[in-house]
């Protein structure tokens, strides 16, 4: 008999999300682990004594993660989600028939604490991590990624001599796109003044003009208003601490950097923060050891290698992190000279002899146009007047000079290191590692661009991405670890089995066996 339904809402029911949510839900089992307790303490000199109760920082908190875990960067979105799902809302301590906070109150929260709060959490969940045993410590890989900012190129202003910057930004407004203006101005004076002089501007205006040349089938370039655009010369009125950096084979954009540590035994993020992308990967080196070893100490964990790629390779850095008590597994950059190979260098006296017996004394320290640190040798003019080979190695100057590298020491080191076996290993290790972290919390993870303004907001973004991404290695890792305690019990069982029998034979091994299936 067909049967037909027939549906009339219900004016009262009994309903337990308990009930219907599963054991082995991802949400019920983050629930059971993640104890955010502590939050109320560590928040509370942030609220007054009067007025109506805020959101409970724990719901905060994990409505945040909730968004991360399911790639969803609105708030807006992500309370709407939140209500349609009973896993989320039992996580939440919610009923179904209570009121979530609006989304507006998401945002006002997440700016009313500062970064210490997110990063007193993100050093709980890596705690629970190593309690976990997920976290070696001794090696970590080091890697940037750019992070597209929540402003658009269309929007940029141009900044102004610093005795003109009223009258300046009234008559040369119209040199910015009009149509796409901001509505509010967030950039200080300072933001707003030009820092590049009056070369750099000349040099900007003649590649600005080689770029409309050379980039005519990049997509836009014919555009009227295409052009190109400098830190120097331009900057952002909706979010001045982005940055314009470009990747290669990529288009300008405003993006903020994320640096990041990875542990490498199991993937763990123990370092994650939003730096300025108009930098180089170098100029961190510092803080990223600073901020790393806080983390790791705090942890009670020993760090003894600092992997990462070309871009954190300088002199200073090689020779930082050796008094920092750190083994660096870092390729030099190309910058690095080490001295012409027709040359012999004498440490004693510090200076190089040529192939004609002539000595090139040490003339002192100076600094190249990229800011480098070079030693200059050279010889003398009455040394190269007679030389039979000089018009082949002596310059303009009539005598032949050799600039090296202040830190050759430290670099040769350090390229020691890094054509080890040992160092080849890294490479492959950090290849492996941190890049795959990178691709998982852009594209699963909502780290595919910041939705919030601001350096400080960008770096509480990087570091709920790193929370959600941890919690998640954290819950894969227990259950692969419970499956595999199970097989290595029942194995163990077998094996028992088998040493009994062959101590008392095939009959007491059918006797032992009995209670073995009964259990089973």
């Amino acid at each position: 008999m067909q049967g037909k339904k027939d549906y009339q809402e219900q004016l009262f029911t009994h309903f337990q999300l308990s009930d219907y949510v599963p054991e082995d839900n991802f949400y019920r089992r983050l629930k059971g682990i993640l104890n955010l307790d502590f939050l109320g303490s560590l928040t509370a000199s942030y609220y007054g004594d009067c007025g109506q109760k805020s959101i409970d920082p724990r719901v905060f908190f994990k409505i945040c993660l909730v968004g991360y875990l399911e790639n969803i960067i609105s708030d807006r979105q992500l309370m709407t989600h939140c209500k349609m799902r009973l896993d989320i809302l039992f996580f939440l301590d919610y009923n179904i028939d209570e009121e979530l906070p609006w989304h507006s109150t998401i945002s006002r929260t997440r700016n009313l604490f500062p970064e210490a709060v997110y990063d007193e959490l993100f050093d709980k969940i890596l705690g629970m991590c190593v309690e976990a045993g997920l976290v070696s410590g001794h090696s970590q890989t080091i890697d940037s990624a750019p992070v597209k900012a929540n402003a658009s190129m269309d929007s940029l202003e141009l900044k102004v001599p610093a005795e003109k910057l009223d009258d300046h930004i009234r008559r040369v407004r119209y040199m910015s796109s009009p149509d796409r203006q901001a509505k509010k101005d967030r950039a200080s004076d300072d933001q707003k003044t030009l820092t590049a002089s009056k070369g750099e501007q000349k040099a900007l205006k003649s590649r600005n003009k080689h770029w409309s040349e050379s980039q005519d089938e990049r997509p836009g370039s014919k555009s009227k208003k295409a052009k190109y655009t400098s830190n120097k010369t331009h900057y952002s009125p909706t979010d001045p601490d982005a940055k314009i950096s470009v990747k290669p084979g990529k288009s300008r954009k405003l993006n903020y950097l994320s640096q990041m540590a990875v542990d490498t035994a199991y993937h763990v993020i123990t370092d994650i923060h939003a730096d300025y992308a108009h930098k180089k990967d170098n100029q961190y080196v510092e803080a990223i050891t600073e901020r790393l070893r806080r983390r790791l100490e705090k942890q009670n964990l020993l760090w003894r290698n600092f992997v990462a790629d070309t871009g954190y390779s300088s002199g200073e850095n090689y020779s930082f992190l050796e008094r920092e008590g750190l083994v660096s597994y870092i390729p030099p950059h190309g910058t690095y000279k080490g001295g012409p190979a027709d040359l012999i260098y004498f440490e004693q006296e510090d200076c190089w002899l040529c192939s004609e017996g002539q000595k090139l004394t040490f003339r002192g320290t100076k600094t190249n146009t990229r800011g480098i640190k070079e030693n200059h040798y050279a010889t003398s003019r009455r040394d190269c007047k007679d030389c039979p080979i000089a018009g082949k190695c002596k310059g303009k100057s009539n005598e032949r000079r050799v600039r090296v590298t202040y830190y050759k020491e430290e670099y040769e080191r350090a390229i020691k290191r890094v054509k080890s076996k040992r160092g080849k290993a890294f490479k492959t290790i950090r290849q492996s590692t941190v890049e795959p972290v990178f691709g998982t919390l852009t594209q699963f993870l909502g780290l595919r661009k910041i939705n919030t303004k601001g350096i400080r907001n960008a770096n509480k973004v990087m570091l709920m991405a790193g929370m959600a991404y941890n919690l998640k290695k954290l819950l894969k890792y227990q259950t692969r670890s419970a499956e595999s305690m199970a097989q290595c019990v029942q194995r163990g069982g077998e094996i028992l089995i088998d040493i009994v029998g062959l101590i008392f034979g095939s009959k007491k091994l059918a006797l032992f066996n009995r209670p073995t299936r009964m259990i089973e």
